[in-house]
């Protein structure tokens, strides 16, 4: 009840602190009240006025987060006005703080100290800045322990609201020894190398004292020191080649490499060289890896040791494929000459094995090369049909095909060899010819399919160069990811059709 009848007065005049409820403000008008208008004000933002024609009691309704007045204006039974009466302000807060623990999962040490508020960020929208008033459970948590941990973080504002969030904490092992077992083995292989070169300047300033004293050899049988190291590394791929070829699958899988020996490279006999080289080579990238996280302290992750094994295994491929398609198109492009001066010798009353050796002798490159092969296979008592049948196998051209079949067929059935050999000149001939005109019909679309291949790449690397953290969302987020993997597939896809759809058999 109104203890003084002649004022207007209200329920609750204002709140001391903000009040996460719903408040009900009842005004109670003066005994001289007929009627009376109320509005409310929010935020600063006056409401509807409402019109109330009696004197009895009305509750207000503040329902919402926000600051509230409200102004009453009371009239007497003539309808004049006799006050205006105004409110306090009553303080909403319905509304959590908002806690920003940056990171959701981290990766520590076992026994190692971490700062539970470093980098939190705890905002509300009334008190502001709460940093102060959280509180975790961090002294709670066992760290010598490892396993997963969790830590929460709790916080409350004046009007009652709680917050609470947490992050993951995966308790690891302590990697501080092995980090530094690495560091002392690293240091440990460049002194090793500091004092080979150490004693290899020593032998040869020693070697050179001596030189005046010594006979010049007529032969000098000397290496370099590239030369030495590229002859222990041979030893090398030749021991690990005796270990793998004991596995059956990896003999398997070596065989697709035999057709790489003596052609990319001379020194490899035989494609379990090639397979080994691999392995060398990814061991290697996986040591400059292991080298850089030394360099940051940090140790290298199995997850991150795949990336350069991957890679190292990987990337000779590449390049064992471009030496032996450069090594087969030597070959082609050798190849008419070496028809026409077989052709030549036949006219002029030469057998096979005279006009293989005059090839030998007049042509170099690779063709030089096979054509010694086949002398020497000839020289072991090999017939001519497989003399050329081993020699389209190495090479796989259609054309040393065809000229292999004709050869069978002269040698079973007989017949005029100089018009055999004419045809196979006038008809690889035209083949060239045809082929360099498409080369030129062709060029501008081959141009316009690498620079459309290689333009996403460019921009992926300016991106990364300009912008470092532009991409990483693909690799920290799980629709990233799946992203990337639709975009990685999309991309070699479109590389395989224009392929196909560009390449133009002859």
């Amino acid at each position: 009840m109104n203890e003084n009848p002649t004022l207007s007065t209200f329920s609750m005049e204002k709140t001391d602190k903000p009040v996460n409820q719903d408040l009900s403000i009842i005004f109670h008008p003066a005994s001289v009240v007929s009627k009376y208008e109320y509005v409310v004000t929010k935020d600063g933002k006056e409401g509807t006025m409402i019109t109330v024609s009696s004197n009895r009691d009305v509750p207000i309704y503040l329902l919402e987060s926000g600051k509230y007045q409200i102004t009453v204006r009371t009239y007497d039974a003539k309808g004049v006005l006799t006050e205006v009466k105004k409110s306090g302000t009553y303080v909403i807060d319905k509304e959590k703080p908002r806690i920003n623990v940056g990171q959701r999962s981290i990766t520590m040490e076992q026994g190692s100290i971490i700062k539970p508020l470093e980098g939190i960020i705890v905002t509300d929208n009334y008190d502001g800045n709460l940093i102060d008033k959280v509180t975790t459970n961090y002294d709670s948590i066992d760290f010598d322990t490892l396993g997963i941990k969790k830590l929460t973080y709790t916080v409350t504002d004046s009007a009652g609201n709680t917050a609470t969030e947490s992050i993951t904490i995966n308790v690891v092992e302590s990697t501080s020894n092995q980090l530094q077992l690495t560091q002392i083995g690293i240091i440990s292989v460049l002194f090793i190398v500091i004092f080979i070169i150490m004693q290899y300047r020593h032998t040869m300033e020693l070697e050179k004292r001596i030189a005046k004293y010594a006979l010049e050899p007529l032969v000098d049988d000397s290496k370099s020191i590239f030369d030495k190291l590229l002859d222990h590394y041979f030893f090398l791929v030749q021991k690990v080649s005796n270990v793998l070829q004991k596995s059956v699958v990896i003999s398997k899988y070596a065989r697709k490499y035999d057709k790489y020996a003596g052609t990319v490279h001379r020194r490899y006999k035989k494609g379990m060289h090639f397979v080994a080289s691999k392995v060398l080579i990814a061991i290697f990238f996986l040591l400059i890896a292991m080298f850089a996280k030394t360099l940051q302290y940090q140790v290298i992750s199995i997850y991150e040791a795949m990336i350069p094994l991957l890679v190292g295994f990987v990337l000779p491929d590449l390049l064992y494929m471009y030496q032996y398609k450069k090594y087969r198109s030597q070959v082609e492009n050798d190849l008419l000459q070496a028809i026409i001066i077989m052709n030549n010798a036949f006219k002029s009353g030469r057998s096979i094995t005279q006009a293989i050796h005059l090839v030998k002798e007049e042509l170099t490159g690779p063709i030089c090369e096979e054509f010694k092969k086949m002398e020497l296979e000839l020289s072991f008592g090999l017939s001519i049909d497989v003399v050329f049948h081993r020699f389209s196998d190495r090479i796989q051209l259609e054309e040393v095909a065809y000229l292999t079949a004709s050869l069978s067929i002269l040698n079973k059935t007989g017949g005029n060899i100089i018009k055999v050999f004419s045809s196979i000149e006038e008809s690889l001939f035209n083949k060239k010819k045809l082929k360099l005109e498409m080369d030129s019909l062709t060029g501008s679309s081959r141009m316009i399919m690498y620079a459309l291949i290689v333009v996403p790449i460019l921009f992926i690397v300016f991106v990364s160069i300009i912008n470092p953290s532009y991409f990483l969302p693909l690799f920290t987020s799980a629709i990233g990811i799946v992203l990337m993997i639709i975009m990685l597939i999309l991309y070699i896809s479109y590389i395989y059709i224009v392929r196909k759809v560009m390449k133009v058999r002859m």
